[in-house]
């Protein structure tokens, strides 16, 4: 093909076909970091769409914006352009006259001056008493008429947007063209108002004077919409006017065009539009405080922008019932704030429904929302990998997805990184390679370094593992909340993918002890209630490896303070401050029994509290395990590196 053949420019026909996908990872990791936090996942949800994600605009941002252009239009104008312009015109046109009368000596002109000094001291009792006077200086006359076409394109703007630029210079027979338009229209306005059918009147209509209306109208209905819209705006801004502007202004309408049938029009035209939309706003009113004059089509198009702002902030609150994020005017919005807003609003709501088609959010019967199994895998799969990178930084490891040395195939694969002694997965290789050479249009398949795949492989020895986490206020209160949560997920998400044939039971502590999934657990919310019952959590421990007696037992316990309560024979949690000798006395002995099975207990210690440390040392040396007092970023590489360690330890 030729150069020729090639036409550029902006895109102008949807999205931009080049934009960079949606970050699905980036919005899922926000999502979780919330829900650990405490939010539901609506509430995440939301917080995540207010917020907004990487380079995109959240709802509160755009929302931020919209007011400030409110603001700013209201800071910036006064409604006074339309009565400034025609009184300079007023003075113009007397100054011009005096100026012609002047030199003339006869009584005509002594009459003449004697009319222009007792004319009204108002603007527009003034004009309308000119109405009559035969102008001796065509400059004169020129602005007086000047006056009346100013004021008819003032009136016509204020009710039909564009108007002004449409009629341009007037014609007496443009004028009698709008009277006509406008009579026709009300005819047709009280017909629908009356219940008639009006489809064949609408077209005749339209046909006939479809020139006035560029928004070009398919039915009476988004006729009445459009004018009802346009004429609650010009009653607003009267609103926003003083009663001595208003009364001026009203008086000066019956000039509009030197024929005072057309301000008539224009009030039956108003009297129809409120009886067909008695719901616009017709009352209300806003104050403007600037230096810059409207003029009245100006001021009735500034009352239209902050309606319009007012319903997309209502848009972007999202605070109704049933709201979506499809509801924002994306048209409306681009017009407020430009293109570069409704990219946002785009790729937000591309967003949510992104979320929801990937099956990452599940929604109950009930309407709530919970993380799907799905994005729980996603959230392990990150947390897993800070964890990694977090063991890499402080011992200096690469990074090895080897789980054991026993050779036992787990059926997955990964690239090939040198050291690794795995075996290669032969198909998987040839396939890259193939696919690589392919690519680049290349007739040969080469081999290179980056094609080969390795089976991954784990130890034969299986592993029961109870790791208890301390849910007590103190964990939130501390933030140590999150990195305790992120440690769970790292943990769960290594041996759902890498050891599918160990056992995880995961174990919160509080008042009581609960065994929870790795949903629940990343959903709980933190709760002000007083105790610490490692002592329930270490017998929900044992019972999980008695289940599993074939398995190497493995307890994991992180915690930031010492035991204040134990579980009594009934069942009752008893809640002693400062601890008793009761309660670690219940604790360790099950200490010991986790000991008697084989247990290794290894204390993950948050804090530097001197009572806990003698504590967990005694732990440490009754039950066979140590103690490991990390940082909240080293919680989750320390956890699962002694994890790794405990199952790689002979039996």
């Amino acid at each position: 093909m030729t150069a020729d053949r090639y036409r550029y420019g902006p895109w102008r026909e949807g999205p931009d076909p080049l934009a960079p996908p949606v970050d699905l990872r980036a919005a899922l990791e926000a999502l979780g970091r919330d829900v650990m936090e405490g939010s539901s996942p609506r509430a995440a949800l939301e917080e995540l769409l207010r917020r907004g994600a990487g380079d995109t605009a959240g709802l509160d941002e755009l929302t931020r914006r919209l007011w400030e252009r409110r603001s700013r239009i209201q800071r910036r104008h006064n409604l006074d352009g339309t009565l400034n312009e025609v009184r300079e015109l007023l003075a113009r046109a007397l100054e011009a006259e005096k100026t012609a009368l002047f030199p003339d000596p006869s009584d005509d002109a002594r009459f003449r001056e004697a009319q222009l000094d007792a004319l009204p001291p108002g603007t527009a009792a003034a004009v309308r008493e000119l109405a009559e006077y035969d102008w001796r200086s065509p400059e004169a006359r020129a602005a007086y008429e000047q006056i009346r076409e100013k004021l008819g394109q003032e009136l016509m703007e204020s009710r039909f947007q564009g108007m002004k630029q449409a009629i341009g210079q007037m014609r007496p027979e443009d004028t009698e063209r709008i009277r006509a338009m406008m009579a026709d229209l009300n005819d047709l306005l009280l017909a629908h108002l009356r219940g008639d059918d009006t489809d064949e009147r609408f077209r005749r209509f339209m046909a006939e004077h479809g020139e006035f209306f560029p928004e070009n109208p398919r039915t009476v209905p988004e006729l009445v919409d459009a004018l009802a819209a346009r004429a609650a705006a010009a009653q607003r801004m009267m609103n926003s006017m003083s009663a001595q502007q208003r009364a001026e202004l009203a008086e000066l309408m019956g000039n509009a065009f030197g024929d005072p049938r057309l301000a008539e029009q224009v009030a039956t035209l108003d009297a129809n539009l409120r009886a067909l939309r008695p719901g616009e706003d017709w009352t209300s009113s806003a104050r403007f405080r600037g230096q810059d004059p409207l003029g009245l089509g100006e001021g009735a198009q500034a009352m239209s922008d902050l309606a319009e702002l007012d319903a997309l902030a209502e848009q972007l609150g999202q605070s109704y019932p049933g709201a979506r994020l499809e509801d924002i005017d994306l048209e409306a919005l681009q017009r407020q704030l430009g293109d570069e807003a409704g990219v946002d609003a785009r790729r937000l709501s591309e967003l949510e429904r992104e979320l929801r088609r990937q099956g990452l959010l599940d929604r109950a019967p009930d309407g709530t929302l919970s993380l799907s199994p799905k994005a729980m895998r996603r959230l392990g799969e990150t947390a897993l990998a800070d964890v990694v990178g977090g063991m890499r930084a402080q011992r200096g490891e690469r990074d090895t997805a080897s789980a054991g040395a026993a050779g036992e195939l787990t059926g997955a694969t990964r690239a090939w990184v040198f050291g690794d002694t795995e075996p290669w997965d032969v198909a998987r290789t040839v396939r890259n390679a193939v696919l690589r050479t392919a690519s680049v249009g290349s007739g040969r398949v080469r081999f290179d370094v980056s094609d080969v795949e390795v089976a991954e492989t784990e130890q034969r020895a299986r592993a029961a593992v109870a790791l208890c986490v301390d849910t007590s206020w103190s964990m939130v209160q501390d933030d140590r909340w999150v990195p305790m949560k992120r440690t769970a997920l790292a943990l769960h998400h290594l041996v759902r993918t890498r050891f599918r044939s160990d056992e995880l039971q995961l174990i919160t502590f509080g008042r009581h002890a609960a065994a929870v999934d790795i949903a629940e657990l990343t959903a709980l919310e933190g709760v002000w209630e007083q105790g610490t019952n490692l002592h329930h959590a270490l017998l929900l421990a044992g019972r999980h490896l008695r289940r599993h007696p074939g398995a190497r037992p493995v307890v994991l316990i992180v915690t930031d303070g010492e035991p204040t309560a134990h579980l009594e024979p009934d069942g009752e949690a008893v809640f002693e401050y400062p601890t008793t000798q009761r309660t670690l006395r219940k604790t360790l002995a099950e200490v010991d029994n986790l000991a008697k099975l084989g247990a290794s207990v290894t204390v993950f210690m948050l804090g530097d509290n001197p009572s806990l440390a003698a504590f967990v040392d005694v732990v440490a040396r009754r039950g066979g395990g140590r103690v490991v007092a990390p940082d909240l970023d080293g919680l989750g590489p320390a956890v699962v590196g002694d994890y790794l360690r405990n199952r790689r330890t002979r039996h």
